[in-house]
């Protein structure tokens, strides 16, 4: 499954998932600090992840046509050089004070992750056996939740200060004129976290600069030089289902997670800190998940995990919609263990079989991510118009309604018993 000849290259790839897992997750903490710095609604709150996401849409096909020219290296060194320059800029962003410079800053951290995911997905996809791609891949992105982890607790220790001032404070400061010096001190409390990472970056940058990458003729060029071309994905269905299955799989991850936050806050008594911390046990769910299931991979159909996931994640956000609280946030951490695989084996299945296609196509895959920029502000939308977080978690139950669906499809089509049959000759080796 893995490549053993390029084993400091793959592992360096793989830090790779741990720095865009951290950035993303750090955009839920940012919910909920600038709906506090800025005063915002919950709506107004998720153009936080609007921002990040929407980078996601504009930069993968550019991405994919760099790759196409210059190699998986060229892409990786792009994003992380574009990654840095991004976190650095909150604090020209801080410093005026204003969420829009924010958004604009959100806007190139998405973007580069944009291209490093346009790179990185199809790279470690190809990057061996076909046979294996689905569990190579599973493996790759399990080192993307640790990533998110320390990014939840890096911004739950750094950013959050842990002062939650209730309204009779809030009038007693606004009458002393202190108020709006206390919002100044909590929005600066961003800038060394973003600084910080930039720095790390950027210094990681170099050093994949460095390193030599392998040619991938084999999937990327056929004999005559062949590089793709987009004209001839339209004829490739089963890419178009899974660009839709994982629009609506990262929209419903993304906005599971960067409610739980407000949905603590408005449903139970913990604090801001407190909320933050079950943020990071459903990354820990999530992690657990996708070394669990890479595993189970060998014995069940990727397609057959995919649905029974999916539906399992249906039952518990209904559950949580119902029943606003401690359980149903239980029932939301709980899903986290379950949304684990859904990237990477919609990811993975989305590319078998495109040969010289495979850039092109991983292209419109990063793509689909902008799911996370549409379904967190219907969310909020909804949790505005009935006054109710959990209500909104209708908006990514139903999209885990959406990549059942495809996973079921999946397993009815004529490929399906070729899959099975694969997975059951590696339980017997």
């Amino acid at each position: 499954m893995f490549p053993l000849d390029h084993r400091l290259l793959f592992a360096l790839v793989i830090v790779l998932f741990f720095l865009w897992g951290m950035s993303n997750n750090l955009t839920d903490i940012l919910v909920q600090q600038f709906k506090k710095s800025f005063e915002l609604t919950q709506f107004t709150a998720q153009l936080v992840q609007t921002a990040n996401f929407l980078g996601y849409l504009c930069m993968a096909i550019p991405a994919a046509l760099l790759m196409r020219s210059w190699g998986y290296k060229a892409g990786m060194v792009a994003g992380l050089s574009t990654f840095g320059l991004g976190m650095i800029l909150f604090w020209p962003a801080a410093v005026m004070g204003q969420y829009l410079p924010f958004l604009l800053a959100l806007f190139v951290v998405g973007s580069s992750a944009s291209i490093l995911e346009t790179a990185a997905n199809p790279f470690i996809a190809q990057f061996g056996s076909t046979d294996t791609s689905e569990r190579r891949l599973n493996f790759a992105q399990s080192f993307n939740p640790p990533g998110t982890i320390t990014g939840v607790i890096i911004g739950a220790r750094f950013i959050f200060s842990g002062i939650e001032l209730k309204q009779p404070q809030i009038a007693a400061m606004r009458q002393a004129g202190t108020y709006s010096a206390y919002l100044h001190r909590e929005l600066m409390r961003v800038v060394p976290t973003y600084v910080g990472l930039g720095a790390v970056v950027l210094t990681f940058a170099l050093i994949l600069s460095r390193m030599e990458f392998p040619s991938i003729h084999s999937e990327h060029e056929n004999a005559s030089g062949d590089h793709g071309s987009f004209r001839a994905l339209l004829h490739y269905p089963k890419l178009w289902l899974a660009v839709v299955a994982n629009f609506c799989n990262v929209g419903a991850q993304v906005a599971t997670w960067s409610s739980l936050i407000p949905y603590m806050k408005q449903f139970t008594e913990v604090s801001e800190r407190t909320a933050a911390g079950y943020l990071t046990a459903t990354l820990v769910a999530m992690t657990l998940g996708r070394f669990f299931s890479t595993q189970l991979m060998k014995y069940v159909a990727a397609s057959s995990l995919l649905w029974i996931y999916a539906t399992t994640n249906v039952v518990l956000l209904a559950f949580a919609t119902a029943h606003p609280g401690m359980h149903g946030a239980y029932a939301i951490v709980t899903s986290s263990f379950f949304l684990s695989i859904m990237f990477p084996t919609i990811f993975a299945l989305g590319l078998k079989g495109l040969g010289p296609n495979t850039k092109l196509a991983g292209a419109f895959l990063v793509m689909a991510v902008a799911g996370g920029a549409v379904f967190p502000p219907i969310l909020g939308f909804v949790a505005r118009q009935t006054g109710s977080v959990a209500d909104g978690y209708i908006v990514p139950l139903l999209g885990y309604v959406a990549v059942g669906l495809y996973g079921l499809m999946l397993r009815l089509s004529p490929n399906a018993q070729a899959q099975s049959s694969y997975c059951s000759s590696l339980s017997r080796n």
